[in-house]
């Protein structure tokens, strides 16, 4: 519904004490320390039940850059890095192919929520058109697999390996990487990729280890035990199965309609409700395709997708979909606004104005949809809708229609304890089968739990001391002292939560250009120097307020499970370049294509 069409109303002083009361009653003291780390007894929910790990030798060569990690990050600097004529590169991954967030998530009718064409990076390069707007996990996949098979990069890589030391060669400007499988290989550059979505957590709940029935995380999806498959066969060996499913975020969205079709008896555990709008996927039309698919063409969708979301106003909007919908509810507010009134503060309220009535669509959304009336009314969103990871669906409030499916709502406590039983909601135990696990991947822990190895740069510093008072880099990338590494993210440099590749797409670009400028004078290091680290910290601290991440928010990883990502020296951990996404990655061309890389000091 467009901001003109809306004749929603609401009362903002009444929102604004529900919104507060609902966060105020999920506010837990441990934050992130709810989550228990997955290791020891709980290490089988980490197995790798896609591809079975193939023995090898262990490795003791040296190469001239290597990436840890195969997901988008790595596959996009190893694909620019051949296109740059560096075609020696090892890929380590710990997933038994590449795919990274995508190789792990194989649960049933998990897709990407941003569109395909700005989603699926190296589209024109590959000459791959995705089959709908937003497809589904295997296609991503196989467009993973398609990127390695293109560039070589399965020549070297080493799948179900992980990294484990990775130590700075002052006297032969090298690293040195050692895995969990006796490789011990040295590497000229080192790339990695601190993902967010590969490190899967589970919730502390008393008793985890207890339960009797089967159980397994989304992640690590059981179709032995489910019965279908990936590609969306039916879940035909749950028809005689009592399921929890514990989460109702993203992942859950979209695998539990499947789940409500198959089982006998599907209890969903909602601490937080989901923001659920309308998705409204469609088949891309090939004749369409072809007529768009010029040269360019993905650049100019990724730019014209950023300026709509992110407040630049674009002619067009190519992508049409919630994110670039919610912008420009908000610009509509803003241009009521006269001249004289044109404040932050009142840019703002704009902002919280529109939010407002967005989210009440969506809450009345609801029960014109799910036919129980306590349901509809408990599976209601109260927060802002960037608090959380806005979802987009068409299937899933229809779950609660399907008479097996029921909501057990926390009213925002979580499961109490799970038995060898079931699981225990606001004291009554329910009796399960199976519980699956939808609860997230590690957002906010420490980069070394998340990476498995902390690198040593210059003089034995480990990066783990370097960022001991908040991450250190320049563009999110470079960092003093570790000469020779590259980091592909999102923070301190873009911070696009919405469309995430594209972060990391311009990153691997930008690193490829690097690397090919030391090659080319036989440069022996490139490192940032210790002026330019500190100037971009302090450039990143004259950045506005972000509409993500805020503690008055409700607790999610966007805000560190309400704790917000700090303040003083830890403040711009999660920072983005002050004048917005589409800005940096303008800078950061002209950055890379000067010849200059300012900020960089290259070393015979």
């Amino acid at each position: 519904m467009s901001e003109a069409a809306s004749t929603v109303t609401v009362d903002k002083e009444a929102l604004r004490r529900k919104y507060a009361e609902e966060r105020d009653k999920r506010i837990r003291p441990d934050g992130n320390d709810q989550y228990i780390e997955i290791k020891d007894q709980l290490s089988h929910y980490l197995e790798d039940p896609y591809v079975p790990v193939q023995e090898r030798e262990p490795v003791n060569d040296h190469v001239t850059f290597t990436f840890i990690g195969g997901g988008f990050s790595g596959l996009v600097t190893g694909a620019r890095l051949a296109e740059a004529g560096i075609t020696d590169v090892r890929v380590v991954e710990k997933g038994g192919d590449f795919g990274g967030t995508w190789y792990w998530n194989r649960y049933p009718g998990a897709q990407c929520d941003t569109a395909a064409l700005i989603y699926m990076p190296l589209l024109e390069e590959t000459g791959h058109m995705p089959s709908e707007k937003y497809v589904h996990a295997p296609e991503i996949l196989e467009h993973c697999q398609r990127i390695g098979r293109q560039y070589n990069l399965y020549d070297n890589a080493l799948f179900h390996t992980q990294v484990q030391e990775l130590t700075w060669n002052e006297e032969n400007s090298h690293w040195l990487v050692k895995t969990n499988r006796g490789d011990a290989f040295t590497t000229k550059y080192i790339g990695m990729a601190p993902g967010p979505l590969h490190v899967p957590k589970l919730p502390g709940i008393e008793g985890i280890e207890t339960f009797k029935g089967h159980s397994f995380h989304t992640s690590r999806w059981d179709y032995d035990y489910t019965g279908g498959d990936p590609k969306g066969a039916p879940l035909d060996k749950l028809a005689d199965k009592r399921v929890a499913i514990i989460g109702t975020g993203a992942t859950s969205i979209q695998c539990i309609p499947h789940l409500a079709r198959a089982c006998k008896n599907l209890y969903v555990c909602q601490r937080t409700p989901s923001s659920v709008d309308v998705r409204d996927n469609q088949p891309i039309d090939p004749e369409w395709f072809k007529e768009i698919a010029t040269p360019g063409w993905q650049n100019r969708w990724l730019e014209n997708f950023t300026a709509n979301q992110t407040g630049e106003e674009a002619e067009v909007d190519l992508v049409q979909d919630g994110w670039t919908d919610l912008a420009k509810r908000v610009r509509h507010k803003i241009a009521k606004l006269a001249p004289e009134d044109m404040t932050v503060e009142n840019m703002m309220a704009a902002y919280e104005d529109s939010d407002f009535q967005k989210m009440e669509e969506i809450r009345q959304r609801i029960p014109t949809i799910v036919k129980d009336g306590d349901t509809a009314e408990q599976l209601k969103a109260w927060y802002q809708q960037l608090c959380k990871r806005p979802t987009f669906h068409d299937e899933y409030l229809k779950s609660y229609n399907e008479p097996g499916c029921v909501l057990l709502d926390t009213d925002g406590q979580g499961v109490e304890r799970i038995t060898e039983k079931g699981v225990v909601v606001q004291g009554k135990e329910y009796e399960v089968d199976c519980i699956i696990y939808a609860s997230g991947f590690e957002v906010g822990t420490p980069f070394a739990r998340r990476s498995g190895f902390d690198a040593v740069g210059r003089s034995g510093k480990t990066l783990s001391e370097h960022w001991s008072n908040g991450m250190r880099t320049m563009h999110g990338a470079y960092v003093n002292g570790f000469p020779n590494l590259f980091i592909v993210q999102a923070a301190q440099g873009a911070n696009l939560i919405s469309n995430y590749p594209h972060n990391l797409t311009e990153a691997g670009t930008t690193i490829a250009k690097v690397v090919e400028h030391a090659e080319a004078n036989q440069f022996a290091e490139v490192e940032l120097t210790q002026k330019a680290e500190d100037g971009w910290l302090e450039l990143l601290k004259s950045a506005p307020p972000g509409l993500i991440g805020t503690t008055n928010c409700t607790p999610g990883y966007y805000n560190n499970e309400g704790k917000g990502w700090g303040t003083g020296p830890t403040e711009i951990t999660a920072a983005g370049y002050p004048q917005g996404p589409l800005a940096f990655f303008r800078y950061q061309k002209a950055w890379r294509e000067d010849g200059e890389f300012e900020g960089l000091e290259f070393r015979a």
